[in-house]
């Protein structure tokens, strides 16, 4: 595996534009690809930001051996193991029991030790941090705990998806930049949007953040103005489903222009078929919450951005998926016929 310049497992996405293939957006409407990242997701620009770093802190401790744990069977445990991959570094992913072969399979591809314990996320990780952590080495290892949101070095790795934006000089004028819209379940994308936007000075362009109604994590968060556990997640949109939110996001909402816009299920979904049928990219139902403003949920940009014009901007942050495939689109399908 070929290193980049920047010696990071991420890479640089594209920004083009798609207003000419929608049907009547309400202004210039641009996508940031982030579904292109080699592990499926923009997770690994975070993850392997901090892998890098962490890695750098153990070569000055001395420590010969880096291991990487993630408790995470979706898009952050991927990233974790690409990451790991990348840097030549062991890896161990916790895995609980609802956890699909896909994904398993795909974790033993790139090298991850994988193991199945625990019936949702919170025992896995549990299982992960209380006796799996417990068995290393501490004169020799160093471990690195992938949290699949809440660390700030994590947040920065993300951030840079807000300077590709402004270095690719694609936009004719970073004025007419009205918004940037991504998905939410604990609040690591937003985090690292609002931390770019704060480094480059360029705090004024607001964020929309789009959840489901099934995972209101940041809406029932700021409702209730103090940070919550949700008591049960069931929701399609399964990268969304974290319990809480991030103390950090609570904290980005108050200081920077946030709105919050909220979905059903079923509008996710939809955005995930109407982002395939138009453009031929595969994503998962977390990625349609977004991408569902650009097509039957076209209100919320215009509620949320107002006075939008023809040549106004709106950033759509494209974020991926690796348990996409063709046939959970067909699933998907089916459920909404059957509505």
């Amino acid at each position: 595996m070929t290193k980049s310049s920047t010696d990071l497992p991420s890479v640089k996405t594209s920004l083009i534009e798609v207003t000419d293939k929608l049907s009547n957006p309400p202004c210039r409407i641009f996508f940031k690809n982030e579904y292109l990242q080699p592990s499926g997701s923009f997770k690994l620009r975070g993850i392997g930001y901090m892998l890098e770093q962490k890695i750098k802190e153990a070569k000055k401790l001395n420590k010969s051996k880096v291991i990487v744990f993630s408790s995470s069977g979706g898009n952050a445990g991927l990233a974790a193991a690409y990451a790991a991959k990348y840097y030549n570094v062991e890896c161990t992913v916790v895995l609980p029991t609802v956890s699909t072969q896909l994904t398993i399979n795909k974790l033993n591809e790139l090298g991850a030790n994988v193991i199945v314990h625990g019936d949702h996320w919170g025992e896995a990780d549990e299982y992960l941090r209380e006796i799996v952590m417990k068995s290393i080495d501490e004169k020799n290892d160093y471990p690195v705990y992938c949290h699949p949101f809440d660390d700030d070095l994590i947040w920065k790795g993300h951030s840079k998806i807000v300077t590709e934006i402004i270095e690719e000089n694609q936009l004719p004028n970073l004025d007419n930049v009205k918004g940037i819209v991504c998905s939410a379940g604990g609040g690591g994308m937003y985090n690292g949007l609002v931390e770019g936007l704060k480094s480059l000075k360029e705090n004024d362009i607001p964020i929309l953040v789009m959840e489901t109604l099934q995972a209101p994590t940041f809406h029932e968060t700021i409702e209730q103005n103090k940070l919550i556990t949700l008591k049960s997640l069931k929701t399609l949109a399964s990268s969304l489903g974290s319990p809480y939110l991030s103390s950090k996001a609570f904290e980005n909402y108050k200081s920077h222009p946030t709105y919050l816009g909220l979905i059903d299920d079923l509008d996710a979904l939809k955005g995930t078929i109407d982002l395939y049928d138009k453009f031929d990219i595969l994503t998962e139902p977390a990625c349609g919450a977004s991408i569902s403003t650009v097509f039957d949920k076209k209100d919320l940009l215009i509620k949320n951005f107002k006075n939008l014009k023809k040549d106004d901007i709106i950033i759509i942050i494209v974020c991926g998926g690796s348990s996409a495939n063709e046939g959970t689109l067909d699933f998907y399908r089916k459920l909404i016929k059957d509505q």
